[in-house]
């Protein structure tokens, strides 16, 4: 292990992860000389209470039962949430809460470690961190948001810091609130909140926050911190049934995401808010400070050296991190984004509240509070026993029986554009699997409209005879599912290898022409397209239409426009690919006219009584592309023109695009949208569950959720997903032959006598 013995360390900060390394790494090895740093007094803290999970909890324990015990005596313990917002009380129980004041927490520290022998230095600054690293043979950077010792090392550890778009500030009161408690205050200024939690018997910290336009609205910016007290009491008077709040050094101020691209330099490693935050509304940043100290301890223990034990703690630290911050900023963003929410039904806006992080699920709501979930359930219309991802969904007379849409997915597997025995086995397993919707790939409108030689196509009538084939076969053998063809045109991205032979990579021959709305490439080594001139564009818009009318006569429920992913008519909407200084460049609405006239030109010719939607990128990810708030104006503009919902989906316009990956990590591009444009979504990217489904559909974030890889992994992925929830009904019936498989085979033995009795020792001594 490292330098057990011996070693001399140093900690900048005496917050709650300073000390708890201290006392750590003291109790493993008495002959350690540890120093704390801390610049202000003992007692002096900000905010006011400190809420641990079950699961931190756990860790001191097991780490160390004396710290434990102490805090175990202090604990506030709770576990319903009270979501308050017009008029409405709604609350969920099952949550299992711990809490307990900053200060006695720090005391409780402060006597650990003056115990176990750790010098405590308080009221002055820490040496140079560069000195303590010369002098000590470890320097533990545990000084908080502001830490002077990352500064110190920026060009090493590469510190990313985002300010945000809401202000707050932490106060208390003087009693203690019978649950974590949400309250929504809709103000001729705008909408504010409160977050409240107790952490004594007779004391609750009180979060007040808001949007910094609403902020200044108000007046915040120019009261002090007296008047703001005072004044947040006064808003939020119903909560605090009309007692007042104190203060403790407070000020307003915007929370700040700290990202570090390296954790340790040498010698000296960051831990806590130094390393790392995460926002206050899931509560996470003492819970993360604490979590880093049990590791950092352990890899200390573990490891024969220094850097293989920094190495080690980042290692193990560094994921556990990241996700709790895609937590974080999913929580801190609806926060940010409230107003959007509250005119939802109620119950749905406490649902939606309680699951904003991701975090916490239909399914895991469901378990800690059936009632409330339940609740929420019959409010939204599931009838009795039916999750919501099987109730039915209407688009004109198109009536989906579920919510899942098995999303298009490229096959590459077509001869000349004509789909084959392939398509129809992979198209029909997928449809006997239960999905409300099967949506084709990208079918080509035309032959250099293809991305491969092996896209699929409806430029010519054998081919709609081929996909003829396969919609009947749907509507015979599975009676109740949809099928919908996406009609797209590759643009710049065509005549390029099939994907496991080079994803985007250009053919070694054979290649064929490239359009596009500007002559740029989209890889250095790709071919440069011609751009459109307006007489092409007539004829790819009659493309279009023809391949609309042969889509009706295959016998498609749905259509789909695919103007995403930098395919053609995603390239004109996009200012990184659409250079034109013509009627269809320029200004977003320009943009938008020729997608728009492809739509309008498509629709005419589609049924009337089918449904269209369409597909767009809510999100270049790049800089300068289209950002969130052009994205609803894209939808807006659909919407105006008749389209009857939006797929929303993200990025690939450009190849140096850096995106967020993450666990539905573009459902939020969806939830905007669907709320701002007031216009029916499917959520698409990463929904890997079907609890994940039960979740954005009763929130409201979603009306459809598209998933693609879960259906290559399993056909039957809607169907299993019902049985796994004991659900029988209309929203998922078993094709006839399938019924016996309707329940999970047995995989081995179930009924053998459990152990009863545990002998010690030896039988035979």
């Amino acid at each position: 292990m490292f330098s057990a013995q011996g070693s001399r360390i140093a900690i900048i900060g005496g917050g709650p992860g300073g000390l708890y390394t201290a006392a750590l790494l003291k109790r493993l090895a008495p002959d350690r000389e540890i120093t704390v740093h801390e610049r202000n007094a003992p007692d002096d803290t900000f905010g006011f209470g400190v809420v641990l999970s079950d699961e931190t909890l756990g860790g001191i324990e097991h780490a160390d039962a004396d710290v434990y015990a102490a805090l175990k005596a202090h604990f506030v313990r709770w576990d319903d949430i009270d979501i308050v917002h017009r008029g409405h009380r709604h609350t969920s129980s099952g949550h299992r809460f711990a809490a307990l004041g900053r200060r006695r927490l720090l005391e409780i520290l402060h006597e650990r470690c003056r115990a176990l022998g750790v010098a405590l230095r308080f009221g002055a600054e820490a040496p140079d961190p560069a000195e303590l690293a010369r002098t000590h043979d470890l320097v533990v950077a545990a000084d908080g948001v502001h830490s002077a010792t990352r500064e110190a090392f920026r060009d090493v550890f590469r510190p990313h810091v985002t300010g945000h778009r809401c202000r707050y500030i932490w106060l208390a009161a003087d009693f203690a609130l019978d649950a974590f408690r949400f309250e929504i205050a809709e103000t001729e200024h705008g909408v504010m909140q409160l977050h409240g939690y107790p952490y004594a018997a007779d004391a609750s910290t009180v979060i007040v926050e808001m949007r910094e336009e609403v902020w200044k609205a108000a007046g915040f910016d120019e009261l002090g911190e007296e008047e703001s007290t005072a004044r947040c009491a006064k808003i939020f008077a119903d909560a605090l049934g009309g007692r007042p709040l104190r203060s403790n050094n407070s000020a307003w101020t915007t929370f700040r995401t700290v990202v570090n691209e390296r954790w340790s330099h040498g010698n000296t490693v960051l831990l806590g808010d130094a390393a790392h935050t995460a926002h206050f509304s899931i509560g996470s940043g003492t819970k993360l400070a604490v979590e880093d100290a049990l590791a950092l301890a352990a890899c200390l223990e573990e490891h024969p050296s220094l850097a293989e034990a920094l190495a080690a703690y980042e290692e193990e630290r560094r994921p556990v991190v990241a996700s709790t911050q895609r937590a974080a900023k999913a929580s801190m963003e609806w926060f940010e984004d409230l107003a959007r929410y509250v005119d939802q039904p109620p119950r749905q806006f406490a649902f939606n509240l309680l699951t904003r992080s991701r975090r916490v699920t239909h399914d895991n709501l469901r378990l800690r509070d059936a009632d409330f979930t339940g609740s929420v359930e019959r409010e939204f219309g599931c009838p009795d026993g039916t999750p919501p991802m099987f109730t039915p969904f209407r688009l004109r007379d198109l009536t989906l029986r579920n919510r899942v849409v098995v999303s298009p997915m490229d096959m590459y597997s077509a001869v000349d554009g004509v789909p084959g025995d392939f398509h129809l086995v992979h198209l029909g397993a997928r449809a006997l699997g239960g999905a409300g919707l099967v949506m084709t790939e990208m079918v080509c409108v035309s032959p250099e409209g293809r991305i491969t030689p092996g896209c699929a196509g409806l430029y010519t009538n054998r081919q709609g005879e081929a996909w003829r084939r396969i919609t009947d076969f749907v509507h015979a053998s599975a009676p109740g599912t949809a099928v919908g063809v996406q009609l797209g045109h590759s643009g710049r991205k065509g005549s390029t290898r099939l994907m496991w032979e080079g994803m985007d990579e250009p053919l070694p021959e054979g290649n064929w022409p490239l359009v596009a709305p500007s002559p740029l490439p989209y890889r250095p080594d790709g071919q440069t397209p011609r751009e459109l001139s307006r007489a092409q564009l007539t004829d790819i818009r009659e493309q279009f239409t023809s391949a609309a009318v042969r889509a009706a006569r295959a016998g498609f429920d749905l259509l789909e426009l695919h103007c995403a992913h930098g395919y053609l008519l995603s390239g004109f909407l996009s200012p990184l690919t659409n250079l034109r200084t013509d009627a269809y460049g320029g200004s977003p609405e320009k943009r938008l006219r020729f997608p728009l006239e492809v739509f309008d030109a498509v629709r005419e010719v589609w049924p009337g009584e089918r449904p269209m939607t369409v597909r767009v990128s809510a999100t270049d990810w790049a800089e300068g592309g289209i950002a969130p708030e052009e994205a609803v104006a894209i939808a807006r503009a659909f919407a105006a023109h008749g389209v009857d919902a939006v797929d929303v989906s993200t990025g690939q316009v450009v190849a140096d695009e850096r995106p967020e990956f993450g666990r539905s990590y573009q459902t939020p591009y969806a939830d905007r949208i669907r709320h701002e444009a007031g216009v029916p979504v499917i959520a698409v990217g990463a929904i890997s569950s079907w609890d994940d489904v039960n979740s954005l559909v009763l929130a409201g974030r979603a009306d459809l959720c598209a998933l693609a890889r879960p259906h290559l992994y399993d056909p039957h992925w809607t169907l299993h997903a019902a049985a796994e929830q004991g659900y029988e009904g209309p929203g998922a019936v078993w094709p006839a032959p399938y019924r016996a498989g309707s329940r999970p085979p047995r995989t081995g033995r179930t009924d053998a006598p459990r152990p009863r009795l545990t002998l010690h020792g030896s039988q035979d001594a």
